[in-house]
């Protein structure tokens, strides 16, 4: 009887082992799907007028803050991960804008990171601009996270300023719409994931850690 009780235990650990293994995959990769129909729409029509890349910026800004808040009060790693993969998929969305917005370009001017242009701020023609302004952002962000990791008061910051972009998610796509009259081109399924980022997932990124208080 033991070694059956023992056996079933077994088999229990197990199972949520696994159900646990794909809750984490689901976490980790779940923000990212909806973009995938909107990055397979904007490939098909070579179109990219439904679909503000605002919405890279507010995310990836968010993200990298949100990592930062990690290394200062370390939560669950497959919220970590999440941002990670998050990241990844804004540049994927960006270099593909970029690439259709180059083919379709009838202008020969170019708009660079380099200008130092507020009126094309995130509306440059190189992706490698945007990599650049992350690069830097990033480098900003590790220092001054160096100077100050040891305030509590600069990494609860860190955690509310993540919110908070991620709260402002829907207004670029908002007004990207306004300005176009139209919702042409742009993916319910990622609208949704971007109200279901809003609602839930910034409050799980920075209350997360707090659960390690008790």
């Amino acid at each position: 009887m033991d070694a059956e009780v023992v056996l079933q235990e077994e088999d229990m650990d197990g199972s949520w082992s696994l159900l646990s293994w794909l809750a984490s995959c689901i976490m980790v990769f779940g923000g990212a799907v909806p973009y995938v129909p909107q990055y397979q729409e904007i490939l098909r029509s070579s179109n990219t007028e439904g679909f503000s890349t605002r919405v890279c910026l507010v995310l990836l800004v968010a993200n990298i803050l949100r990592i930062f808040f990690w290394i200062g009060k370390q939560f669950e790693t497959t919220l970590l991960l999440q941002s990670v993969v998050m990241i990844l998929t804004m540049f994927a969305m960006l270099h593909l804008c970029c690439t259709v917005q180059n083919t379709n370009r009838v202008s020969t001017r170019q708009h660079r990171l380099s200008d130092l242009s507020l009126q094309h701020f995130w509306r440059w023609t190189a992706f490698e601009d945007y990599l650049l302004f992350c690069f830097g952002f990033t480098v900003l962000c590790a220092v001054v996270t160096l100077l100050l990791l040891d305030s509590a008061l600069f990494v609860e910051t860190l955690g509310s300023l993540a919110v908070m972009f991620e709260a402002m998610l829907g207004l670029p796509q908002l007004l990207q719409n306004l300005q176009n009259r139209s919702t042409r081109g742009m993916r319910y399924a990622a609208l949704k994931q971007r109200s279901n980022t809003v609602t839930r997932r910034p409050l799980g990124a920075h209350r997360a850690p707090l659960s390690h208080r008790y």
